[in-house]
C-alpha cells in the first residue's frame, strides 16, 4: 500500500468515525430517554450500572487489543501469514480463558453479587438472571472484540464505523419495539446484547476473508508469541491505564477532599470539553495503523510527513471549534445540563478544562499515537505515568490548599503544559527534521492566522443582539453561525494551501450535479 492510498485512507476512515461519532450521540441520547421514561427507576439504575462496569472492561483488554491492531498493520505488509496466525490465535484464546473465568465467577456469585448492589427482594431474581446473561454475552463479547481490531490494522476504519452504526440504528428500533409492546426487561437486554455482539461476529468474516492465510485456532497459542506480544502490549495498557488516571480520578479527589456535591459542580462544567474532545480526536484514531504499516515498511520520509500534516488539519480542525466552545461556553453548558443558575465555578471548571483539551490536541494527539505505533512505546509510558502522577499530586494539593473545584481542573492542566511543551513538543520537532519553532509555525500558526477573522467577529457579535427577546440559545446558533463561516472563508483562505483548496474543490465536486462542477 503506497502513502498516497495511506492518505485516502486517514481521510475516509476520519470521515467515517465523524459520522458514527454523531450517530452514536442521537442513538445514545434517544435510547436513554426511552429507557429513561419506561423503566423503573431500579431496573434503568441496574441497566445503568451493568453498562458502566462494560466500559470500565478496557481494562481487562491488558493492551492486546492494541497490540494486534499494530502486529496486523505489520505483518500483512509482508503478508506474514502463519505468524500472524499465532500472534492473533495467542491473543484469542487470552482472551477467551479470560472472559470464561468472570463469567464462571458471576455464575457461581450471581446472588451474592445482585445482593451486594442493594437490589429489593422483589426484583431480586430477574435482576440476578438479567445479570447472568449480561455477563455471558459480555464474555462472547471480549474475545470476539479482536476482531474489530484487526480490520482497524487493516486500515479499514470506515468499515468498522459501518457495521457499529448499522447496529446503533437496529438497536434503536429493536429497544423502541420493545418499550412499545412493553416486552420485559430481559427482552431489552437480550436487544442491547446482540447488537453489540452483531458487529464483532461480522468484523471477523470480513476481517479473515481479506488475510485467506490466517487462522485462529486453539492449537496455535504460543507461550513465546504471547511473551513477545507483551513486550509491546504492556506498555499501551499503562499507557490506557494513566490515560484514565488523567481523565478520570479528577472526581475521586473531588469526592474525597471537598463533598459528592463538588463531583456534581466539576461534572457540569466538564461537558462541554467532553464533547469538544470527542469531535476533535477523531482524525488521530486512524493514525495509529497508517504509523504502524509506515514503520514497516521503512518509509521515513511518509511518517515524517504524516506527523507534520496530522498536526496540521488536527489544530485546523480543533481552533475554530474550540473558540465558538470557550465564547458559547455558558449557554453550551446550559443547554447540555439545562441548570439555568450554572455556577462562577462550574463555568470556570469549563474553560480550564476546555483549555486543558485544546492543548492537548496540540502536543498529545498525534503524536502519542504515532510513537506508539514506531517503537517508542517504552518512553511514552514513562512520560504518561509522569504526567499521571504530577497531575494527581498537584490537583489534590491544590484542592486541599485552596477548597476549591477549579483547582483540580488546574491542577491537570499544569502538567499537560509541561509535559506537552518540554517533553513531546521537541521530541516532535526533532522527529519531522524541524525545531521547535518552525514546527509550531509550520502546524499552528496557519490556523490561528485564518482563525483571526472569526475571533474578531465573535468579540464584536457580543455588543450586539440577534435573537428575539434575548434568547441565548437562539442567539448562540445565530452568531456560531456567521461566525462559523467567516472561520471556514478564513481558513480557506488563510491555512489551507493552494494544492489542499484544489483537492477539496474536486472531492466536493463529486456530491455536486455535474452541470455545477466547473463552478466549483
Amino acid at each position: 500500500m503506497s502513502y498516497a492510498e495511506v492518505k485516502r485512507n486517514i481521510w475516509s476512515n476520519s470521515i467515517s468515525n465523524y459520522v458514527r461519532t454523531v450517530l452514536g450521540m442521537a442513538v445514545g441520547l434517544l435510547t436513554f430517554r426511552m429507557l429513561y421514561q419506561s423503566l423503573n427507576k431500579e431496573q434503568f439504575g441496574f441497566w445503568s450500572l451493568l453498562w458502566s462496569v462494560f466500559g470500565y472492561g478496557i481494562l481487562l483488554d491488558f493492551g492486546f487489543g492494541f497490540a494486534a491492531q499494530k502486529r496486523v498493520a505489520e505483518l500483512s505488509v509482508q503478508q506474514e501469514w502463519e505468524k500472524l496466525s499465532r500472534v492473533l490465535s495467542t491473543i484469542f484464546v487470552f482472551y477467551t480463558a479470560t472472559s470464561a473465568l468472570i463469567a464462571l465467577v458471576v455464575l457461581v456469585g450471581s446472588s451474592t453479587i445482585v445482593n451486594w448492589f442493594g437490589v429489593s427482594p422483589a426484583n431480586h431474581e430477574e435482576f440476578r438472571k438479567v445479570m447472568v446473561v449480561f455477563f455471558l454475552g459480555i464474555g462472547l463479547a471480549f474475545p470476539m472484540g479482536i476482531f474489530p481490531e484487526v480490520l482497524r490494522g487493516q486500515q479499514r476504519i470506515r468499515l468498522t464505523n459501518n457495521l457499529i452504526s448499522g447496529a446503533l440504528i437496529l438497536r434503536l428500533g429493536f429497544i423502541a419495539a420493545a418499550v412499545w409492546f412493553k416486552w420485559s426487561f430481559m427482552a431489552v437486554m437480550f436487544i442491547a446484547l446482540f447488537f453489540a455482539l452483531a458487529p464483532d461476529f461480522l468484523a471477523a468474516l470480513l476481517a479473515l476473508r481479506r488475510m485467506p492465510g490466517v487462522r485462529i485456532r486453539p492449537t496455535l497459542f504460543s507461550p513465546s508469541m504471547m511473551g513477545e506480544t507483551m513486550q509491546f502490549s504492556v506498555f499501551a495498557y499503562l499507557g490506557t491505564a494513566t490515560n484514565i488516571v488523567l481523565g478520570k480520578t479528577d472526581q475521586l479527589v473531588l469526592s474525597a477532599t471537598l463533598t459528592v456535591s463538588a463531583v456534581a459542580l466539576y461534572q457540569a462544567g466538564s461537558k462541554v470539553a467532553e464533547v469538544f474532545s470527542q469531535f476533535t480526536k477523531q482524525v488521530q484514531d486512524t493514525l495509529s495503523p497508517a504509523a504502524a504499516h509506515l514503520h514497516a515498511t521503512g518509509d521515513k520520509a511518509a511518517l515524517q510527513d504524516l506527523l507534520t500534516n496530522s498536526l496540521r488539519w488536527t489544530v485546523l480542525i480543533a481552533t475554530p471549534l474550540y473558540l465558538l466552545c470557550a465564547f458559547y461556553l455558558l449557554e453550551l453548558l446550559r443547554l447540555l445540563t439545562g441548570d439555568k443558575n450554572l455556577s462562577d465555578e462550574t463555568i470556570w471548571v469549563g474553560h480550564v478544562l476546555l483549555a486543558w483539551f485544546y492543548t492537548t490536541i496540540l502536543t498529545h494527539s498525534v503524536s502519542k499515537r504515532i510513537f506508539m505505533m514506531t517503537g517508542h512505546e517504552r518512553r511514552l509510558m514513562w512520560l504518561g505515568l509522569g504526567e499521571a502522577i504530577a497531575n494527581l499530586a498537584l490537583s489534590i494539593g491544590l484542592v486541599l490548599a485552596t477548597h476549591s473545584v477549579v483547582a483540580v481542573a488546574v491542577g491537570s492542566f499544569i502538567p499537560t503544559l509541561y509535559f506537552g511543551w518540554v517533553h513531546l513538543w521537541p521530541w516532535m520537532a526533532k522527529d519531522t527534521g524541524l525545531r521547535g519553532w518552525p514546527l509550531f509555525r509550520q502546524t499552528v500558526i496557519p490556523s490561528w492566522l485564518g482563525c483571526l477573522p472569526m475571533l474578531a467577529v465573535l468579540v464584536g457579535l457580543k455588543w450586539v443582539v440577534l435573537a428575539p427577546r434575548g434568547s441565548g440559545t437562539i442567539a448562540m446558533f445565530t452568531e456560531g453561525t456567521i461566525a462559523g463561516v467567516i472561520g471556514g472563508a478564513g481558513l480557506w483562505k488563510v491555512s489551507l494551501r493552494a494544492n489542499e483548496r484544489d483537492e477539496l474543490r474536486r472531492k466536493m465536486g463529486r456530491f455536486l450535479p455535474r452541470r455545477w462542477r466547473v463552478s466549483v
